[in-house]
Order: structure tokens, then C-alpha cells, then sequence
């Protein structure tokens, strides 16, 4: 990403990063003195009566003091929010935009003084689960149960993306709110696919048919973070989850004994993978490349398709041609798919929350409330070139850039076929062992079946961790 920070997924590399050793992270000094407390903050604004206009009584011209990580999204997209919100309730806001969260919040916390509202992001996230522990997070429940600000016939929580709440929500409350909808998939050029007359495939051996005529034409046809094998698990882990059916997803999740060895559908994946490699369709050089030299590269052409999550376009800004067109793919299927082509994996992300110290707590909660409105979702869309949890929650009449408006016309594509793992959140190391696995696969060092075996071994050792019992899909 550059100088601007990690974008959506990059959190998730790093999460990883440091379960290898390969980064540091806060010691657990700090996290414990989070948990601990502190003094109790200073007293806030008096409240204003409570109406269904105002259900949380935001005094006027009270202080409202935001954090937000700036990173791949920038914070832009949050000075417009204030901006919004002082107008409207004549509040004087207060903003900090930072990577570093954790070094900056800490003393805050600790002192019993911290901000209204944090975007709790990036790798020095604070840990939610340490501060749930230590009781600093408010309970959003009253923001999912307020009226909607585009319908106040409904509650807010009757707008969002299925899931939003049950990732926010820990020890039975909802603490935080997972904001960027993303969805993962495949990335193709417009213009190029235009100007050679290839269509955008939606089966595998369509697939491997561009990736070939891309070749002959000096192009490569799948470029991929080959440092990061994260990204090139969003292919083999999608196609499992679309030839095997949600099924097949929930095994991996649950730690099943037959979740890769003896399922017939991630062998197919890890081979039709492999296929590429073998046939040489990979781009030239990818698998040594990091997420923006890949990433680069194929903005200037050099391959046919790039696997990501949605927050590529707004990581990919400056490096990519004003007439690209950037369009998103659901990964192609495969021969006998349970899930159909239009599926995709889609999922939030990017947590908001709300000190439960918050000097001005009222205005912290309506806050959130107004992020989940439909103009402030569509300021993000513009802003940050990406979608977030409220249901249509992107003005038709504004203009999106190319790869925003594909991805929003795939997520109403997908209706209720959208999918999502646990497992990398669950159970780090099986992830990590499992992109292992792929880097190895990639480089032509071991075969598909090698591959299913290491990742069944993977999750034969999570299997063995006490806490897998608590963690169980239905």
C-alpha cells in the first residue's frame, strides 16, 4: 500500500505476519492495562431529551472526538462524516487520523478518557476481545434497535448485510460494528479484454481459454501476490466452497476429518489451480512479487486476472491507468458446482466501536447511527471506493469508479448466495499452514494431493486445541 498504510485484507496479512514471528506486535503489558481500567472520565455533555428524533439525546455543541486508522481507505471519508454531523447537531468534532492506534489509545484508555468513537483497525488494532473483557466497550445494541434514518419505521438493525451483527457481537453483545463490506474474487481490465475480444469467463475451462489466448498474445494470464500466498487462497478456498457447496465450507470451519482428504471437491480445486501453473499460465516472475509489485504489474497489462478483495481499487489508485475499467469476477466454476457462478465470498469488516468511558457517549452512538444511513454509506463509497454493511447502501445517481460500481452490481448479483470462512479468524496457524501449503504448491514444489494432505493435517492439529469446541457452525 505504500505510504497510505494496509487496506482490509493487508490487516488480515499481518495478523498472520505476526503469528509467524515475521513482525512484533504490542506486548501484552499494555493489553492488560486496557483491561484493567483506569480513572473514570471526565464528565461529558448534559443530555438532551430523548425523542425518536434523537433516541440517544445528543446535547448541541457539545465535543465529539473521533480516531480513525488511516489506512487503506484514508480518512477523508470520516472528516465528511463530521463535517455532516456538527452541521446537523452543532457538535465540534474533534479528528485523528493514525496507524497507530494502539500507541496513541493506550494512555487514553488507561486514564479512563477515551474518544467517542474509534475505527479500531489496522495492526496495532487493539484487541476487541481484551477490552470486551474489560468492560471499556459500550453495548451497541441501542443503535441496531433506533430508528433507521432513511426509514424510521425500521430499526437499523433490519438494514444491514446479513452477518453484520454476529461479527460484532462478543460474549452475547454487540460491540462492535464491521463497516467495509468486501468482496473477494477475481480482477480483469475492460479495456483490455475489449480490445482483445475476450469475454469474461464464468466457467474454469473458460477460464484457462483467456488465460491461454493471453499467453499467446505475451500477456500472462494469472497474476498472483506470490509473497502473500493469502490472496491465491481466495481461488482455491472459493472454488472448494462453489464445486462443494456450503457444505463443504462449514467442514473446513468445523475441523472435519474428511474437510480437504476424501472431499472430492477441494481436490478438484487444488488441481484446477495447479492446471495453471502447469500449463505455464502464470504470469511471468509473480510468484517472488509482494501485493503491489503483482498488483502493478498487472495494471500495466502485463496479466489477464489478479485475485483480491474488493479494497484493490482504492490500494491500486495511483498505480492504475485512468482508462483501465477495473471490473470484478466471481471465481468461474468448475464442472458440477453446487453453488452457482454468480456466489461469491463477501464479508465485513473494519470494526467501529464506542468507549464505554466516551466523554459524550450519546453522540458517539448516533454517530454510528448516522454511518448506517444511506448518505453517509454512499460519502464512503466515493470517498474510499468501497461498499459498506447497509443494504443498498449506495445512492443510485452518484458515480461510482469502475471496479466500485462491479463490485455493487456483483453483490446484487449474488442475492443470497454470498459465502464466508471463520476458520482464518478462529484458527490462525491452520491458515498460515494452509498458505504454506499454496506457496508451495505455486513454486511446483509439491502436487495437489500433497497439498490436501498438509492442509487435513492443519486442521487435524486445530482440531486438538481446546477452544475448537466453542467454535462450531451450523
Amino acid at each position: 500500500m505504500g505510504s497510505t498504510g494496509e487496506g482490509l485484507g493487508r490487516r488480515d496479512l499481518i495478523k498472520r505476519s505476526a503469528a509467524l514471528g515475521l513482525i512484533t506486535v504490542p506486548t501484552m503489558s499494555f493489553l492488560s492495562a486496557c483491561a484493567s481500567g483506569g480513572e473514570e472520565s471526565t464528565k461529558g455533555p448534559d443530555k438532551a431529551p430523548v425523542t425518536k428524533e434523537n433516541p440517544f439525546g445528543v446535547a448541541k455543541g457539545g465535543k465529539l472526538d473521533i480516531v480513525v486508522f488511516k489506512g487503506g481507505f484514508g480518512d477523508d471519508y470520516a472528516k465528511a462524516w463530521e463535517a455532516a454531523f456538527d452541521k446537523k447537531w452543532g457538535t465540534t468534532s474533534e479528528h485523528l487520523g493514525t496507524q497507530e492506534i494502539t500507541a496513541k489509545l493506550q494512555p487514553r484508555f488507561n486514564a479512563g478518557n477515551p474518544p467517542d468513537v474509534v475505527d479500531d483497525a489496522g495492526a496495532q488494532q487493539i484487541k476487541l476481545d481484551v477490552l470486551v473483557k474489560g468492560g471499556q466497550l459500550a453495548d451497541l445494541a441501542s443503535v441496531l434497535d433506533a430508528p433507521s434514518l432513511d426509514d424510521p419505521s425500521k430499526k437499523v438493525r433490519d438494514t444491514l448485510i446479513a452477518g453484520t451483527v454476529e461479527q460484532g457481537t462478543q460474549g452475547g453483545k454487540f460491540v462492535a460494528l464491521n463497516y467495509v463490506y468486501t468482496v473477494f474474487g477475481l480482477w480483469y481490465s475492460g479495456k483490455l479484454f475489449k480490445e482483445k475480444g475476450w469475454t469474461a469467463p464464468k466457467t474454469w475451462d473458460e477460464f484457462l481459454a483467456v488465460c491461454t489466448k493471453a499467453k499467446e498474445a505475451g500477456i500472462g494470464g494469472l497474476a498472483h501476490q506470490g509473497k502473500f500466498p493469502y490472496y491465491i487462497n481466495v481461488v482455491i478456498m472459493d472454488l472448494i466452497a462453489k464445486k462443494g457447496g456450503l457444505e463443504a465450507m462449514k467442514a473446513i470451519d468445523n475441523l472435519e476429518p474428511n474437510a480437504f482428504e476424501g472431499n472430492p471437491a477441494a481436490l478438484a480445486a487444488v488441481e484446477a489451480v495447479y492446471e495453471v501453473v502447469e500449463k505455464g499460465l502464470l504470469m511471468p516472475g509473480t510468484n517472488g512479487l509482494t501485493h503491489t509489485e503483482s498488483q502493478t504489474a498487472w495494471n500495466q497489462y502485463k496479466a489477464a486476472f489478479i485475485p483480491s478483495g474488493s479494497w484493490l481499487e482504492n490500494e491500486q489508485l495511483k498505480q492504475t491507468p485512468e482508462d483501465f475499467d477495473m471490473k470484478f469476477l466471481p471465481v468461474p466454476l468448475l464442472a458440477d458446482s453446487k453453488l452457482p457462478f454468480e456466489a461469491i465470498r463477501a464479508n465485513a469488516g473494519e470494526p467501529f466501536i464506542v468507549p464505554e468511558k466516551a466523554a459524550n457517549k450519546a453522540a458517539g452512538l448516533e454517530f454510528l447511527r448516522s454511518m448506517l444511513s444511506r448518505e453517509w454509506s454512499s460519502i464512503f463509497a466515493q470517498q474510499a471506493n468501497s461498499l459498506t454493511v447497509v443494504k443498498d447502501g449506495v445512492d443510485p445517481k452518484i458515480k461510482l469508479r469502475p471496479g466500485t460500481q462491479s463490485a455493487v452490481e456483483a453483490v446484487k448479483s449474488a442475492g443470497s448466495n454470498t459465502f464466508g470462512y471463520l476458520y482464518t479468524e478462529w484458527y490462525s496457524e491452520m491458515d498460515i499452514e494452509i498458505q504454506n501449503a499454496s506457496n508451495e504448491l505455486m513454486a511446483q514444489r509439491i502436487q495437489p494431493k500433497e497439498w490436501i494432505k498438509r492442509a487435513q493435517a492443519a486442521v487435524d492439529k486445530a482440531a486438538k486445541d481446546p477452544n475448537a469446541k466453542n467454535n462450531k457452525r451450523s
